[in-house]
């Protein structure tokens, strides 16, 4: 067996002198934690020392390699496939705004594997609202890509496809600090997607994140953080945007008043239950009540996952494309597609 103490020790010398790691050490190492070859005090030196010294580019693009590596992949196809997330832990809590942008943006023509969790900081994440929208959630990697085929959007359960997360589940809430595992699921699709709106809640980490995403061969991405506190386009003042594109970073501002989508009131944004997000998100799938703001926020989201996604040439084509999947029907029948496909795939995973 090839000794894999080596890239580790070397790996921990370095950060004990405050030495970054170069990209390719850090996958070697983190390939080493995934294949739970670690103990538990070097995961935990590993994290810490990172997270003391603070993660660089291409050691949050080495990390991401090697969960990349470990994780079951979805067969997916098409010159649209994008996905839509974010990090959590933003200081505004909101419905599940970038789940209903997905279904939207799967209406608009894109091809959407949306990759998520349960809540961690909130009360309902994503898997919890799609579960409480008929959802079914529990598919393994044939099932999604046959999903994904049928209703050009599927929902990539993250425990299902990064079982080497195991290796260093029980270390991360040992630490209870942020670690730069945080960083790295958002990177890590199973379906391959390099088009992504990517949500980032701490503000000293988005340019980190598009950086890395760059380093990682992303196609286009737009790495966003709302400065009111949320890890979304933010409907309720400034947002920073890192826009990915063929390797290239640029850095802007977006004005929802520009786009005519500006709020004031982030209680307007407020989350729930799962159940009460659910009926909010199909109501404004089906374009229909009085939730003024949030349509705001599903728009400036659901707008740049259309742009990234290759359909719009220009944010603002983006969002026109957004509203016209919405007023058409277009959205809410990307739900129906989504409920039926899950449900026959899981039925046809059981039987």
């Amino acid at each position: 067996m090839p000794d894999t103490s080596a890239p580790l020790q070397e790996a921990l010398a370095f950060l004990a002198n405050r030495r970054s790691l170069s990209e390719r050490l850090t996958a070697q190492v983190f390939g080493v934690v995934m294949r739970g070859e670690a103990t538990p005090a070097q995961v935990a030196a590993l994290l810490m020392g990172l997270r003391v010294k603070g993660e660089t580019p291409d050691e949050v693009a080495g990390a991401a390699r090697a969960l990349r590596e470990a994780m079951v992949r979805v067969d997916a196809a098409g010159p649209h496939l994008v996905d839509t997330c974010g990090t959590g832990g933003g200081a505004v809590g909101t419905f599940n705004i970038s789940t209903a942008a997905a279904f939207v943006a799967a209406g608009a023509g894109a091809t959407v594997a949306k990759h998520g969790n349960r809540s961690f900081t909130s009360k309902c994440g994503s898997a919890d609202v799609l579960e409480a929208l008929g959802v079914t959630i529990a598919l393994d990697a044939g099932a999604a890509a046959r999903v994904l085929r049928e209703a050009c959007v599927t929902f990539l359960f993250a425990p299902n496809f990064h079982p080497a997360m195991k290796h260093v589940g029980p270390v991360r809430r040992e630490l209870g600090v942020p670690s730069v595992m945080n960083l790295v699921g958002p990177l890590a699709n199973p379906a391959g997607a390099r088009r992504q709106v990517l949500g980032v809640a701490d503000p000293e980490r988005v340019a980190l994140m598009a950086e890395a995403l760059a380093r990682l061969g992303a196609e286009h991405a737009m790495v966003v953080h709302g400065r009111i506190g949320m890890d979304e386009v933010s409907p309720l003042g400034m947002t920073d945007v890192w826009e990915v594109r063929d390797g290239r970073v640029t850095h802007w501002e977006l004005a929802p008043a520009q786009y005519g989508y500006a709020i004031a009131d982030a209680g307007a944004l407020a989350g729930g239950e799962p159940a009460n997000n659910a009926a909010r998100v199909e109501a404004l799938l089906a374009g229909g009540g009085n939730d003024a703001a949030g349509r705001a926020a599903v728009m400036l989201n659901a707008g740049a996952a259309v742009y990234v996604a290759g359909l719009a040439s220009t944010y603002v084509e983006g969002i026109k494309r957004a509203a016209d999947a919405i007023s058409r029907g277009l959205a809410l029948r990307a739900l129906e597609r989504l409920r039926q496909a899950s449900a026959g795939a899981s039925a046809s995973t059981s039987g």
